[in-house]
């Protein structure tokens, strides 16, 4: 039985406005994305956007919300010798979903995507990079987690770091 490496969490939060003005002027570069181990294939396709806006209780009792755009993607083969989607293809597309449904700039970018067949996954943007020959999307994994622990833990991390302590640590 071949196991696939779990990738490691990335906390990384990017919003739909980031990801458009990154790409501004850039409309000629092909727009590739790499999420888990794999590259998208030349064919993808976004099949969905969708803006959601999350009223949440977590398990700690605490309210939460907070807006989303989400991508939905297919990765497909092409069917000819075609490059993939262009950034300008990319954004105009997301233009066009805006004549039609309110996206939010400032409201955090999801990507669900998954090949014909398979399960969809949910990724986050861990890197958006520009070179001169194309721009890489890059996903990160969004972990499930226990919010109340993980604000917990960042508490603890954060008050063990800036306690007085005889050691000069350079942490705060």
């Amino acid at each position: 039985m071949t196991e696939r490496a779990t990738l490691p969490y990335v906390e990384v939060e990017s919003t739909l406005g980031v990801v458009l003005a990154r790409l501004a002027d850039r409309d000629e570069l092909p727009l590739s994305i790499q999420y888990g181990d794999r590259v998208v294939q030349a064919g993808y396709l976004i099949t969905e956007v969708k803006a959601g806006s999350f009223v949440t209780l977590d398990c700690g009792g605490n309210p939460d919300t907070w807006q989303e755009t989400v991508l939905q993607v297919e990765d497909i083969p092409a069917k000819d010798d075609r490059l993939e989607m262009t950034a300008g293809k990319f954004r105009s597309i997301l233009a066009q979903v805006e004549k039609k449904v309110r996206l939010d700039h400032d409201a955090r970018l999801t990507i669900e995507i998954g090949r014909p067949g398979e399960a969809m996954q949910v990724f986050d943007i861990a890197n958006l990079s520009i070179g001169e020959d194309a721009a890489v999307l890059t996903l990160g994994v969004r972990a499930a987690i226990c919010k109340p622990r993980h604000r917990a833990e960042q508490d603890a991390a954060a008050a063990s770091c800036c306690a007085p302590s005889s050691k000069t640590s350079g942490c705060c």
